[in-house]
């Protein structure tokens, strides 16, 4: 396997449409990166570009150290898996499985040998002899991964091979799928809409949006400290609150939020009150998850909303709600709470924060300093 590295890309098509904008990102060797973001946000844009199917207008690309910008795409050594499978559908799966051997020239003995690997790793044993369309779903990714595994290649690029498949399936796959990455130690790069499936099969986890690369961290430091409000509010089913307010001084020297004509208390160490009040009556955006949010009794340390739909998951429920005296469009708010909750459409209902898992940002939207 080996590195990847892409230095300061660029790609603009023919119109003067612009997919990526100065994305540079370091994938180490045998890492597994997984590239998130909305539809047209450029991942797939980047998987081409590794590959050589696209050619970057700006910028450098290596594998393994070297320069692959003026390479064509089989000499790079990549393989790449996708949506579609991409199927030779004539062929049996044993032959499909040949194909990129054959065109290689490789030994019938070499080719034979490699087959018979990926068929016993990939569970398709039983399988060789038939059509593609005598396949499941699922055997069919199996067979488009086979496919990329026999080509032993230094790094794989996976754009979103598990779409197609309904949900129970893909869970299934997915599970399978990670297993299968972790035994190979393989350099991996996996394009996803489907934050859970980044989550859980990246190392690592690059955002992205309209081209630009908005943070890469491992899965539980992009959930616990977002660089930005796009990340706060695309990673997390359902994504993290945000809300406009204020930080006040409240009596005592604590801390409140001001939110609209309501305060909340914030109970918070010294240390860290400290480096909030920098922002004092600052406009900033605030966001804190919604299972960090709970039903409250006491007046004087909750926010009052009223409830505008719930959701019932058995284990849980969601608790749609509106903060009072706010206007509508930036008052809306999600708690998840454990186990079947009965609530009413315009119930009253009062909801805590946990102050040590609120999250500010400044009117850029970046993450503030040391807060959250």
């Amino acid at each position: 396997m080996a590195s990847v590295t892409y230095e300061r890309v660029d790609k603009v098509y023919p119109g003067g449409t612009q997919a990526i904008f100065d994305f540079s990102l370091a994938v180490s060797d045998g890492e597994r990166m997984a590239l998130v973001g909305p539809s047209g946000c450029g991942k797939s844009t980047l998987l081409r570009l590794l590959a050589g199917l696209d050619d970057a207008t700006r910028g450098v690309l290596r594998i393994g150290g070297a320069v692959v910008n003026d390479l064509p795409p089989q000499r790079r050594n990549v393989a790449m898996v996708f949506q579609d499978y991409a199927l030779y559908p004539h062929m049996t799966v044993r032959a499909n499985l040949e194909f990129p051997l054959k065109m290689r020239d490789q030994s019938r003995a070499d080719i034979a040998r490699q087959v018979a690997w990926a068929a016993e790793l990939l569970g398709l044993d039983e399988l060789l002899d038939r059509l593609p369309r005598q396949l499941s779903g699922g055997q069919r990714q199996r067979v488009a991964m086979g496919r990329a595994l026999v080509r032993q290649p230094t790094v794989f690029l996976m754009d979103e091979p598990l779409s197609n498949l309904d949900a129970r399936l893909r869970v299934q796959i997915r599970a399978e799928l990670s297993e299968l990455l972790e035994r190979l130690s393989a350099t991996t790069l996996y394009v996803t809409h489907d934050q859970a499936e980044a989550m859980t099969l990246g190392d690592r986890v690059a955002v992205l949006d309209h081209g630009r690369l908005q943070q890469v961290a491992p899965p539980q430091e992009l959930y616990e400290r977002p660089a930005n409000t796009f990340v706060a509010g695309f990673i997390g089913n359902p994504p993290m609150n945000l809300f406009s307010a204020r930080l006040n001084a409240a009596s005592g020297g604590g801390l409140q939020l001001r939110l609209g004509e309501q305060t909340a208390p914030l109970a918070l160490p010294a240390t860290s009150a400290e480096g909030w009040r920098v922002w004092l009556d600052a406009p900033l955006t605030f966001g804190i998850r919604p299972e960090h949010l709970r039903l409250a009794e006491d007046c004087e340390e909750s926010v009052r909303t009223t409830v505008s739909d719930a959701e019932y998951l058995g284990h849980e429920t969601l608790l749609h709600v509106r903060v009072d005296g706010l206007d509508p469009a930036g008052s809306a708010l999600v708690a998840r709470l454990p186990g079947i909750r009965p609530f009413h459409k315009g119930e009253p209902v009062r909801l805590s924060l946990d102050s040590a898992r609120l999250h500010g940002f400044g009117s850029d939207g970046v993450a503030l300093a040391g807060l959250g």
